[in-house]
């Protein structure tokens, strides 16, 4: 079973969306003979991206997988999304993979996710393989890619193939280790050529610095190499393999997927140089008591599993995806959630093919696979034959944007709950909440493409249709001005009357200090079992402020006189009473309009810090100061949330996608008088037209 697993190679595609990780997926399965026809993204025909969202939009939003055998390897292809808003669903992917694949497009170079991948493999210790596509695009540089590489993949990278011609004419490639040079035809087919006489000295000078780059990595060598003994192509790819395993370097190759060159010997390269399951070695698990657990691909240990994926469908009910970690797994039997602490039972053992499943009887360590209609399980949890260890699994990725979402029928409010709670299960990037005071249910995630392509899901999986808006602010109302009223209630209609009367002083406390009640009464001019209604009447009234109805907070309220009927007087009337003695207090005591400010934490290139802080000042923010992590640059600051409430895509937009952001809330504070203005008409406009 052991040689079944060495011949094991889990590969992620990894890299900025349009990079070409779909296409290049699709033209290593046709070139292996999977496939008989090779699909187009833009045609929406290919294996990988089979959901109608991705073939409307022509990009990968799930993780996709395949598993085909090539010269007696078993080799299974994730294909991760790279664009922003869905990359949450390539980084649960990534811990279960041996290797990353970058797949980077020629002509742009790595890009924004390119680099959080590349933060994914070195948190994982992934080796790595720099696949430069679309070299037959105009403007199109390998040299420029790989130069770019080492920065953004914080990585030494050592080509193993050098492109022959370039742009339109880019037709074939040098093999540095071997020599050997080949060109394809109209159709993708190789030929063996001679080394192009105008590129010998570049390839010379190529090999050279291959071995160098190869010899540092063993002493032996490396003193072959300086003595200037010949090295054997044997012992070079030896020590190459052993570099690319300890992740010293990432080895690059050149290709053009549309034109089918270099992509015959991905899969030979994948072979004969990535880790198998059995190379990646131990996992760390952690027992019950938080003490960390060596969990080692033995196929003769107890079952331990990952779940890296979630898929729903309304009618099959739940699949989940996961990563067999030790032990074999049978097609049936019963498996512990030791995440949730839950016993579950599958009845199937399935393996994923694009849109396609298949039964399969059993499963060895380093398996990618899928079981149906687990009650407990979900993304991120651990599943064992027993034994109470957990995987480590990546956090979800923070949402960024917020938007509060209602049924575009008014009947489907029930219906639309549970449609989102069900794409939750799916999707860890996004978080459903209920704001009570605004009375708005409010979907986050990562970006307003995400946000615009969960409900298309929800409409296309359980047939809700359902609206988006930019959510409400909570803003908050306070007072400037100490004041001392009177609140009277009395009411007499036959038999007993109503009457309840107070004096209570009203005054502004610090900034975040709530809500004080004060008794000062005297003599019992208010009987002491009525003064807890004075306080209700008081909180109830102020829970829709003067303003424009929002909550009132940083006051003291203290009641000190009042007058009672020994008849008439009840908890109700002294209720009413306070009631009344605020909304007379609020109109005098110089009402003041609060609004949420928020602590922001924006992660940039020190290129665009400049323009960012400039962009913090204009949003009414203040910069509290920075910080630098790595080639980043943070910088800290205040600002209210009204003014960042579609950051995500003005960041990106500023940064090229390079930046981040994470924020909380931090205080209240006061709104400027004219924009204060503009809210309050504002609010007050909705309600006169609600």
């Amino acid at each position: 079973m052991s040689e079944d697993i060495k011949t094991m190679r889990n590969v992620a595609l990894a890299g900025h969306g349009g990079a070409g990780k779909t296409t290049l997926a699709e033209a290593m399965l046709f070139a292996a003979k999977v496939i008989k026809r090779l699909g187009k993204v833009e045609e929406g025909n290919t294996v990988m991206d089979f959901q109608p969202e991705e073939t409307r939009k022509q990009q990968s939003i799930n993780t996709s997988l395949i598993k085909y055998v090539h010269n007696k390897h078993t080799i299974t292809l994730m294909d991760t999304p790279g664009d922003q808003n869905f990359f949450s669903a390539a980084k649960t992917c990534f811990p279960v993979a041996d290797c990353m694949a970058f797949v980077i497009d020629g002509v742009g170079g790595p890009s924004a996710m390119t680099e959080e991948a590349a933060a994914s493999a070195l948190e994982y210790n992934l080796p790595g393989l720099v696949i430069v596509n679309k070299l037959d695009r105009e403007r199109a540089d390998f040299s420029t890619c790989i130069k770019a590489c080492k920065t953004a993949l914080k990585k030494k990278i050592v080509p193993v193939f050098y492109p022959i011609g370039s742009e339109n004419d880019f037709k074939g490639y040098v093999n540095i280790i071997s020599g050997q040079a080949f060109e394809y035809d109209a159709n993708g087919n190789p030929g063996k050529i001679d080394v192009p006489s105008d590129m010998s000295d570049d390839i010379e000078m190529a090999k050279e610095e291959f071995i160098e780059n190869v010899a540092e990595l063993d002493d032996e060598l490396l003193e072959k190499y300086l003595e200037g003994e010949d090295i054997t192509e044997d012992e070079l790819k030896a020590t190459f393999r052993q570099g690319i395993l300890d992740a010293e370097f990432y080895p690059a190759i050149c290709s053009s997927a549309a034109k089918m060159i270099g992509i015959d010997t991905i899969s030979d390269i994948i072979n004969d140089y990535m880790p198998s399951p059995l190379d990646r070695g131990d996992w760390t698990a952690k027992d019950a008591d938080g003490k960390d657990v060596i969990v080692s691909p033995d196929p003769e240990a107890e079952f331990c599993g990952l779940v890296f994926n979630t898929i729903v469908d309304p009618y099959a009910g739940r699949l989940s995806l996961f990563r067999v970690i030790s032990g074999t797994l049978g097609k049936e039997g019963n498996i512990v959630n030791t995440t949730k602490d839950t016993k579950e039972r599958f009845s199937q053992l399935l393996e994923i093919a694009g849109k396609d499943q298949k039964t399969i009887t059993s499963a060895l360590p380093g398996s990618i696979v899928a079981v149906a209609k687990l009650k407990d399980t979900l993304t991120g949890d651990t599943l064992t034959g027993g034994r109470e260890i957990r995987i480590p699994a990546p956090e979800p990725m923070p949402p960024v944007i917020s938007f509060a979402i209602s049924p575009k029928e008014k009947s489907d409010e029930d219906k639309i709950h549970e449609a989102v709670r069900k794409i939750l299960e799916e999707d860890t990037g996004l978080l459903l909440e209920r704001n009570e005071e605004t009375k708005q249910t409010v979907l986050s995630g990562r970006g307003l493409v995400h946000i615009e392509v969960t409900a298309e899901k929800i409409q296309r999986k359980f047939s809700v249709g359902m609206d988006i808006e930019t959510p409400k602010v909570a803003y908050r109302e306070t007072f400037k001005k100490k004041i001392r009223v009177q609140g009277k209630h009395k009411k007499q209609s036959g038999g007993h009357g109503q009457y309840g009367d107070c004096w209570i002083v009203l005054e502004p406390l610090p900034s975040g200090s709530g809500f004080e009640f004060v008794d000062k009464i005297v003599g019992g001019v208010i009987p002491k079992n009525y003064i807890p209604a004075v306080e209700a009447g008081v909180r109830e009234a102020s829970q829709s402020g003067i303003l424009a109805g929002f909550p009132c907070v940083d006051f003291r309220v203290t009641v000190d006189f009042g007058s009672y009927h020994s008849v008439d007087s009840s908890e109700m009337a002294f209720k009413m009473a306070g009631s009344i003695a605020f909304k007379n207090a609020a109109v005098e005591a110089k009402p003041t309009l609060l609004e949420p400010i928020m602590k922001i934490s924006v992660k940039v290139p020190e290129d665009s810090t400049g323009d960012i802080m400039g962009d913090l000042n204009s949003r009414r923010g203040r910069v509290l100061g920075m910080d630098s992590e790595n080639d980043k640059q943070i910088i800290n600051a205040l600002v209210p949330m009204a003014e960042i409430l579609r950051y995500a895509p003005d960041l990106s937009s500023m940064t090229g996608g390079r930046g981040s952001f994470t924020m909380e809330f931090e205080q209240y504070d006061v709104v400027p008088g004219d924009l204060a203005k503009k809210v309050i008409d504002k609010v007050n406009a909705e309600k006169e037209d609600a």
